[in-house]
């Protein structure tokens, strides 16, 4: 009694002390009993005498993550399990709640685990009714187990394969989870009557936790509207189909209790969800829809419960559901449609005039609408939908809605706005253009009516020298930001078949002539002194998404000879009587924007709109006739768009390079790209002459930046060999030196290496092949060389440099780059690296052995802690396993050990690519043991020497990594089983002896009466399998594999 008094203690310390050392001194003490599987009878002796509730949650929580963790024998588990139900039935109600959730937890885990394994197991579900027959802490704490049985059952545990638990999940889906919502559904007509009882909420949490199973696996996200239908299995058909199930929950809802009334909307969520197939025939289903309207129309009525958010919210929900699972003309034949719809609209209109505090749930509504107009045209029978009086209705009060909420938003914060928020923003419009085009005519017509006068005013504005009143500017501007953003969501859509295109059409012009008529003033008087100004940015951001728009729908390649209609009306208005000139005014816009803002937003979206335009091939040809464009190829400087000169902007440079490219290369033309490349020749020039001890200043660390980003844009636009030559020609040899020049003068600079560095690993990539170079060139040579030389210096200076506090931006990130370059340049099959060894050239081995250097000087664990530098490091052990494998087995044995280790851990990557590439590299290094030492009388070689030495140093190499392949193919599911078989094979060859070792391990492993089953898979395992490592065999083998997996799972 005394060490359970000291063990006490320690419990207490360990739960409750605010003395940090103190809690993990009581940590380390305790942490046996989790560990340890001697200490589950230990565990038992305290749950049996402690007093303490902190002791009898660290015996609960400690055999819970020994159940977890360890294999322990079936009966044990059973054990545990009559125990732990046995203990709840006697002390349960005595007990602390986190105590008893805690021994739920551990009853709900062991009886998943041991699902599969033994009958006893399975009745669980029959043993807890006698908790729910006694009274109410029992009930209280059967209801508890329940719930967190249907929770486990859902959701997978760490190491456990996902297959595994979707065949648990998948038997308890078709044994107990009928059962166990209807016994939530006989408790809650029990309790009904029981006001404010807790056992009610149990009961209702119990319904939706069943409603809302994983029935098919699709493990959709629950906080989503897209889960699509609810598949339940037919055997609930019964169930579901008598009337009093949806009322209960109905009923449950009209308590008007917080805690119920959400849960009970988010039931009738599933259930309006439920798959159309469940039902046996229309009746029943149209009968089931009935309830449901007429459910949701009396809610409607009573507005019973709306007034708190939640309920709001799922409501709204609810009514979402109506026609993302039901016809439009299943509703329109209800009894009481007419007035659910006519309630519908009055709810949506009421929520879009308080739109601020049910932002989020307006989503569902117009959606709803949404989706009914979209269907009109596929409606049959006379019955009418009513849509044509409503709808335009909403149209107006949403645009209304957001232009009189604008006056409070700039009464309380102009920073906070939607416009700034681009995903809700793209929710709230997503529905609109379906909305605006089903009365396209009256929805304009309004649009027009508000949107004039507002035009008007800023027209007006235009021509004063000074604004009276800024902030009534913003308003307005912010005004037609909302208006041009609806316009543009409206284009984003092509009109309804079953409407006159060309009649839309002229709408579409009437509506963008407003636009353009906007856009030819935006930029002109006083509101050309505003580009600081947020409401002129949010403007200027909603004309470009305009422009986004537009153009795809009438200025793209093919749209603008099918759209005269449009642009008929657009001379009439505006005198743009075609494509060409709208294009003119767009790219006049994107010229505008460049050249006189300087923030990074306005700046990245008008380049994105450029590039967009620039990369359709009809759709660049047609912009090189256009006198702007032209200025932009040819004096692409700071002078002419200062943001070039803005660091904040340095990102976008690439961007706006990588557009020019394009347009430059469409020409074909060697002068061409000679005349356009002269601003960047004169900031090369002024680099290079630049004196050594004027280097390292920030005037030449900008410049340098700028140049590095510039040049990769012009790369990235490169497809073929020739634009390749022009820029390889007027790069080598006179500008080569300046990059070798600013690495080694800036190494401890990350700002200049990284843009630096990247350029590179663009120029060395040998996409489209654009690197392949004529027989005789030694460009290929030449390029590789430079690259050696750079890579080189890089990692020779930052090797030296100290580590500092944010090792990954100063140290990491440029060493994966350079691990980058060297994996693209050693790939791109323009070099033959014999030549280098041939003619007593290093520039093949000084950048290997840098690379070396610069893997061995980061620890493991930091090369999988960042991402990039884990593709980037797996990547290039691929290439040097694949193709100079020679140099890995040269390397002493330590060395060669840490990186075959490595390869190990990547097998156990989250990553497929990574651990296909660690795979590969095994393979490669496997075949290469198999062909030159298995097969051979003794290794000839001396890297078949070295290899045979480094293998006989430690022998466990291949059979732990042998083990690895296994068990990610047996227990894992891995997407690339094609991938980790070409090693395991190479393995096997290696040594028949590992193989038959590694079998032994797994037999023993596994339950003794499944032995000599598992045993004649491994025999099958090598059926008509040779001691060769050809592609014929490797596919037999491939093929015995799967088998081998599926029969080992489904024992």
């Amino acid at each position: 009694m005394e060490c359970l008094a000291q063990l006490e203690a320690l419990c207490e310390r360990l739960y409750n002390s605010l003395d940090s050392a103190e809690r993990a001194h009581a940590e380390s003490t305790l942490k046996c009993f989790s560990v340890n599987t001697d200490y589950i009878s230990q565990c038992q002796y305290i749950l049996d005498n402690a007093s303490t509730p902190y002791a009898l949650l660290l015996a609960s929580s400690s055999l819970l993550k020994q159940v977890t963790e360890h294999k322990l024998p079936l009966q044990l588990r059973l054990d545990i399990r009559n125990y732990i139900i046995n203990y709840l039935a006697t002390r349960g109600p005595d007990l602390e709640p986190f105590v008893v959730g805690s021994l739920i937890q551990l009853f709900c885990r062991v009886t998943k685990f041991g699902w599969l394994d033994d009958d006893r197991f399975r009745e669980a579900v029959n043993e807890l009714i006698n908790f729910l027959s006694q009274p109410t802490h029992h009930f209280a704490i059967g209801l508890k187990i329940l719930n967190q049985l249907v929770s486990e059952m859902n959701q997978s545990n760490p190491g456990v394969p996902l297959s595994h638990h979707r065949r648990i999940a998948c038997s308890f889906r078709d044994q107990s989870l009928l059962q166990i919502f209807q016994i939530s559904l006989t408790s809650l007509y029990q309790l009904k009557d029981d006001d404010g009882s807790k056992l009610q909420e149990l009961a209702l949490s119990l319904s939706l936790r069943c409603l809302s199973f994983d029935f098919m696996g699709t493990s959709f996200d629950e906080s989503s509207d897209e889960f699509g239908t609810v598949q339940v299995p037919s055997s609930w058909r019964p169930a579901l189909e008598d009337p009093s199930t949806l009322q209960i929950f109905f009923d449950y809802y009209a308590l008007n209790k917080t805690s119920l009334s959400k849960e009970a909307l988010e039931c009738l969520v599933r259930l309006a969800s439920i798959r159309r197939s469940f039902f046996v025939n229309d009746a029943t289903r149209l009968k089931f829809l009935a309830h449901l309207m007429i459910g949701t129309k009396e809610i409607l009525q009573t507005g019973k419960g709306l007034t708190d958010h939640d309920n709001y919210h799922e409501y709204c929900r609810l009514l979402g559901r109506f026609k993302a699972n039901y016809q439009l003309s299943d509703l329109v034949n209800m009894e009481g449609y007419r007035d659910w719809i006519r309630l519908t609209a009055e709810f949506t209109l009421k929520s879009l005039e308080s739109w601020q505090w049910a932002s989020g749930s307006l989503y569902y509504l117009l959606g709803l609408w949404s989706r009914l107009v979209t269907s009109v045209p596929y409606l049959k029978g006379d019955a009418p939908a009513l849509l044509d009086e409503y709808v335009p209705k909403i149209v107006e009060g949403f645009v209304s809605s957001r232009l009189d909420s604008l006056q409070d938003e700039f009464s309380d914060d102009l920073s906070e706005n939607l416009l700034d928020n681009v995903e809700l923003l793209q929710d709230q419009l997503d529905c609109i253009p379906h909305l605006c085009r089903f009365q396209y005519e009256r929805c304009s017509v309004y649009i027009l009516t508000v949107m004039e006068p507002i035009l008007q005013i800023y027209m007006e504005e235009a021509r004063l020298q000074a604004s009276a009143d800024g902030s009534e500017l913003s308003l307005v501007e912010t005004k037609l930001a909302w208006i041009v953003h609806i316009v543009a969501a409206i284009l984003k859509i092509k009109q309804f078949n079953s409407f006159s295109g060309e009649s839309q059409e002229k709408i579409d012009a009437e509506l963008s002539a407003r636009v353009l008529q906007l856009v030819n003033v935006t930029d002109s008087g006083l509101h050309r002194l505003r580009y600081g100004e947020i409401s002129k940015q949010r403007l200027d951001h909603a004309i470009l998404t305009f422009f986004q728009h537009f153009r795809k729908l009438y200025v793209v390649d093919q749209a603008a000879d099918s759209s005269k209609q449009l642009y008929t009306r657009l001379s009439e208005l505006l005198g743009l009587h075609d494509h060409l000139l709208v294009l003119n005014l767009i790219v006049g816009k994107i010229a505008t924007n460049l050249k006189c803002y300087m923030g990074e937003e306005i700046i990245s979206h008008s380049l994105s709109l450029f590039f967009d335009m620039a990369s359709g091939y009809m759709t660049g040809k047609l912009l090189l006739k256009l006198d702007t464009v032209k200025f932009i190829i040819s004096h692409h400087s700071r002078d002419h768009f200062p943001f070039l000169g803005d660091y904040r902007c340095s990102r976008s440079r690439t961007t706006f390079y990588h557009t020019i490219g394009l347009l430059i290369f469409m020409e074909d033309s060697l002068l061409k790209f000679r005349t356009s490349m002269d601003p960047l020749l004169q900031v090369f020039v002024s680099l290079e002459s630049t004196p050594e001890e004027m280097v390292r200043t920030d005037t030449v660390k900008y410049a340098l930046i700028g140049l590095m980003r510039d040049l990769k844009g012009i790369a990235m636009a490169i497809n073929s060999r020739k634009m390749y030559s022009f820029l390889f020609d007027w790069l080598y040899p006179a500008h080569m030196p300046l990059l070798l020049k600013g690495i080694s003068h800036w190494s401890d600079i990350p700002e200049v290496t990284t843009p630096l560095l990247k350029f590179v690993a663009e120029l060395v990539l040998n996409r489209s092949q654009r690197l392949i170079f004529d027989s005789s060139s030694p460009n290929g040579i030449l390029l590789f060389r430079e690259v050696s030389k750079l890579i080189v210096c890089y990692g020779s200076r930052v090797l030296a440099l100290p580590n500092p506090v944010d090792i990954y931006a100063s140290k990491y990130k440029g060493i994966w780059i350079s691990f980058t370059i060297l994996s693209r340049a050693l790939t791109g099959n323009y070099v033959n690296f014999g030549v280098f060894e041939l003619y007593g050239d290093r520039a093949l081995a000084d950048a290997l052995d840098i690379a070396l250097k610069m893997m061995l000087s980061i620890p493991l664990a930091d090369i999988l802690a960042y991402r990039k530098l884990t593709v980037a490091y797996y990547a290039l052990l691929e290439v040097l396993f694949n193709s100079h494998i020679v140099f890995i087995l040269n390397l002493n044995t330590s060395t060669f050990m840490y990186i075959a280790g490595s390869l190990e851990v990547g097998l156990k990557a989250l990553d497929t690519n990574i651990v296909s590439q660690c795979a590969s590299a095994i393979d490669n290094l496997c075949t290469f043991y198999f062909n030159c030492i298995t097969l051979g009388e003794s290794p000839n070689s001396p890297a078949a020497l070295n290899l045979a030495r480094h293998i006989a140093e430690y022998p466990g190499l291949f059979p732990e990594i042998l083990k690895t392949l296994f068990e990610l193919v047996l227990f894992e599911n891995c997407g690339n089983q094609w991938s980790l078989s070409r090693p395991i094979l190479s393995l096997i060859l290696v040594s028949e002896e590992m193989s038959t070792n590694l079998k032994a391990q797994i037999l023993a492993s596994q339950p003794v009466d499944q032995r000599q089953l598992l045993s004649m898979c491994f025999d099958k395992l090598m059926t008509d399998i040779n001691q060769s490592l050809d592609s014929k065999n490797r596919d037999k083998f491939t093929q015995n594999l799967t088998r081998f997996k599926n029969e080992f799972r489904n024992k």
